[in-house]
């Protein structure tokens, strides 16, 4: 069971950092990257990631800080949370199928996509990165490394950065009917179902 937290810990502290780092690097040039189409975006920007994953897997123990071991109470944590983000990536998978999840719509010029508000989108405008949060908590609460914990802890202050460059890249594309769309329905957590009279 160590080992399988271990190798959980450095999947962890190596992916969450290239996963937020790509939206950083397409949101904000959506436009330049769009221009040399979504195979040339993936594969200059497969050289910074890695780098990156190399810059983390060197300092990998150090990083990690201290194994905090199993924990029963957060186990039952874990478990939940898979079970909430399972829930909610089936909602979502619904409107948002993998080529669009990839990036593919926001990177091709020919393909502007088009704005999702059914579904789950109907009640939550963020339910992706919601999804991720919380399958993120379940093998943070397993994999349970003291450097773990804080990189989950930096994980929302740069969502939260993501998603507002997503919404002025939607914005742009999408113009009134994103605004509109903004106004109706809240960013990750819903509002309560109102009664039908």
């Amino acid at each position: 069971m160590d080992t399988v937290r271990y190798v959980l810990a450095i999947v962890l502290l190596v992916g969450m950092p290239v996963s937020i780092g790509l939206w950083y690097a397409i949101h904000p040039m959506a436009r330049f990257w769009r221009r040399i189409g979504p195979a040339w975006t993936y594969t200059v920007l497969a050289v910074p990631s890695g780098l990156i994953v190399w810059l983390l897997w060197r300092p990998r123990d150090v990083l990690l800080g201290a194994d905090l071991g199993t924990q029963p109470a957060l186990l039952a944590v874990a478990v939940p949370s898979i079970l909430a983000g399972v829930a909610i990536q089936r909602l979502r998978r619904r409107q948002l199928p993998c080529r669009v999840l990839s990036g593919i719509p926001e990177l091709s010029s020919s393909d502007a996509g088009r704005l999702v508000t059914e579904g789950i989108y109907a009640r939550i405008r963020n339910p992706r990165y919601v999804e991720l949060l919380v399958f993120v908590l379940a093998y943070v609460a397993f994999a349970n490394y003291a450097g773990i914990w804080v990189l989950y802890a930096l994980c929302f202050p740069a969502i939260h950065a993501v998603v507002l460059l997503e919404e002025r890249e939607l914005a742009e594309r999408f113009g009134g009917e994103y605004r509109d769309y903004c106004r109706r329905v809240p960013r990750y957590i819903p509002h309560r179902r109102m009664r039908s009279s």
